[in-house]
Formats: C-alpha cells, structure tokens, sequence
C-alpha cells in the first residue's frame, strides 16, 4: 500500500510571460490529498517503439528488463551487483542511454537500474494517461515498491530530479543519497517559484516552450523529434559535437518515429507551459531526514537550459552538507559532455558517504 502524501500541487502560481507567450504556471501545495493507490492501471495506446533487443551498435549492451506495476510497460535495465543500488532518472527528452557510459563503469562497484519514464527510450507511450511531474512520480513509486528497492542512491538528470525528489519525499527512508546531475531539487525552498521564473526566462529552451505554446506550433515541433531530435537536443546544450555518430542519432531518434510516439516529450514542455506540474511538498520532518542525508551535486556549468546560478543554491538550501562540483565547458547534458568525470564523481562520493 503506498504511503500517504502530505501535501499535493492543485493551485496554480503564475510564473510569468516568456517571449510574448501566455503566462506558465506551476501549481502550489494543498494538504490532505490523497496517495495514489497503487495499483495497476488499465491503459490503452502505444507500445515501444524501441525493440528489447535493439543495441545501437554495440552501444547499449544492456539486457533489457519491463515492468507492468506502474500501469505501462515501463522498462529498465539492472546490472551489476552489491551492497549498493544506484537509481537513475534521465529527463528530456532523452532516456536510459544518457547514462551508458557511466553504467559500463559503476557496475563494477554496485547494482545499477536505470528506468525509462513513460513514453521515453524502451518504454511504452500509453495515450490514455497524463504526462505530467506528478505521474512520472507516481509510476516510479510503484516501480520501486513492487522491486522493493531500498537503500537507494538516486543519479538524477534534468526532470529526473523532481521525480526522483518527488519519490525521495513520500519515501525517505528507502533513500540513502541523492545525486542531482545538472537535475533540480526541489524540496520546499522558499524562492523555488522564484528561481524557476528567473531561469525560465532566460533560457533558450524555456523561451522556445513559451512562444510555441502561444503560437500553437509546440505540439506539431516536438511531433516530429524523429526529424529534429538533434536541434531539440542542441538547444538543451551539449558541448561536445564528436560526440554524434550514426548509432549515437539513431539512439535519441528511435523512441519517436510517429507522433504518438512523441506524447512523453509533448507532455513535459505542455505540461510546464501550462501550469500542470506538481513538486511534491514535503512536510518539515521529511525536510529535515531528507537534508541530512549524503548529497552531491555535479553540475555542467555551460547548462543554458537550467542555470547553475539559479538551480545550485536550491541544492545548497536542500542539503546544506552536500558536495557541488561545477564541471567547466560541460553543457547540460552532462553525461554525454563529461562521461568519465561524472562517473568517477559519484564512485568516490559513493565510498565517502
């Protein structure tokens, strides 16, 4: 049975104009909502486009491993083994595969999963369901509960941050790091509201996401990511361009080749433009368990689609004895600009902590 939350997202808080385009909004807590229940979903829609078996050259020599529990078929990889267990939440609009380069590593030191969320990598794109903060939260709880995974380092990446906090704040006790890799971390900061406008209105990304909700083009653009996911990708920000080979385009590529296919990305932009994303709030217990457990944040500090400036001193209220290192030259996805430098962070921050 799943916990109780304490607090849930209902109103909404204008953040503010961007480039001409109608107000974003985000929601604002409410008490005594209640948990979800847990158990699994009928659901209608897309099934992966992504065949199990598929390796992209040799690049993601992973087997590939699908849950039913969240409602969807929702896959994953498990690899390695050990007293620890690694989590980690990719974000948008990418999967599993960001983390490639750091799985062939830690899974010499520790048991490592990396889900993909609903509608993103090797997992389903199901059309009857919402696509917003709040569901991907609830789908990786029931993830984690029917693997009754505990004691977890979480390595989160862009919206895998308030996901992965989101399961941190009804689940505190099953968590024992957090490991934001340019991924935010909300966790009840009085000027979250405030960071997020600031940083939305100036980056490229965010900018993009107003005009073309106000427009109407939003939906028609990220329609089509199996055409223009390397733009997409580009205005997010790497720094590495020799990074892009044939497999590495055809990895980003594949998880969208119709429209349907497109619905997780279409919901992460829609559903911040309009206001539908819920941060779970915890309540000052939960606060204090969470604030004192081992933290480190690694950061690319050329990330022009989530400022350091503005998303490393949310970290730093979060986890005032967590580590920060601001990876120079890195851009925002910092596992593909700096793979080696991200690995070995979290390994000798794992044997510290």
């Amino acid at each position: 049975m799943l916990s109780q939350r304490s607090y849930r997202f209902s109103r909404r808080r204008v953040l503010g104009s961007i480039a001409g385009a109608s107000a974003l909004a985000v929601a604002v807590p409410v008490k005594g909502q209640p948990a979800s229940t847990g158990k699994t979903m009928p659901t209608t829609g897309i099934f992966p486009a992504v065949d199990a078996e598929e390796n992209f050259a040799g690049t993601w020599p992973f087997q590939a491993h699908y849950s039913d529990a969240p409602g969807f078929r929702m896959h994953y990889i498990d690899e390695g083994e050990g007293p620890e267990t690694l989590l980690l939440l990719h974000g948008e609009p990418t999967w599993g595969y960001l983390f490639r380069h750091q799985i062939a590593h830690w899974t010499d030191h520790a048991r490592v999963i990396a889900v993909d969320h609903m509608g993103f990598g090797k997992s389903a794109a199901p059309q009857d369901r919402t696509y917003w903060l709040q569901d991907h939260i609830d789908n990786l709880e029931r993830f984690v509960l029917s693997e009754d995974l505990r004691n977890l380092t979480l390595v989160m990446h862009d919206f895998g941050g308030p996901v992965g906090m989101g399961l941190a704040v009804r689940h505190p006790d099953r968590i024992k790091r957090i490991v934001s890799v340019n991924g935010p971390t909300p966790l009840g900061q009085a000027d979250l509201i405030d960071r997020l406008t600031a940083n939305a209105s100036a980056a490229p990304w965010f900018q993009w996401i107003g005009k073309a909700i106000n427009d109407g083009t939003l939906e028609d653009v990220l329609g089509q990511l199996d055409y223009n996911i390397l733009s997409t990708l580009k205005l997010n920000g790497f720094e590495r361009n020799e990074i892009i080979t044939d497999a590495w385009l055809a990895a980003y590529r594949a998880p969208f080749p119709t429209r349907q296919h497109t619905i997780g990305a279409i919901g992460w932009a829609k559903g911040f433009a309009l206001g539908k994303h819920s941060f779970e709030e915890p309540s000052s217990a939960v606060a204090e368990k969470l604030s004192a457990k081992p933290a480190l944040a690694l950061w690319g500090e050329a990330d022009r689609t989530l400022s350091a400036d503005q998303f490393l001193p949310l970290f730093q209220q979060a986890f005032p004895n967590g580590h920060v290192h601001r990876l120079v030259g890195v851009g925002h996805y910092s596992p593909e600009d700096a793979p080696q430098d991200v690995a070995e962070h979290v390994l000798r921050f794992m044997n510290s902590a």
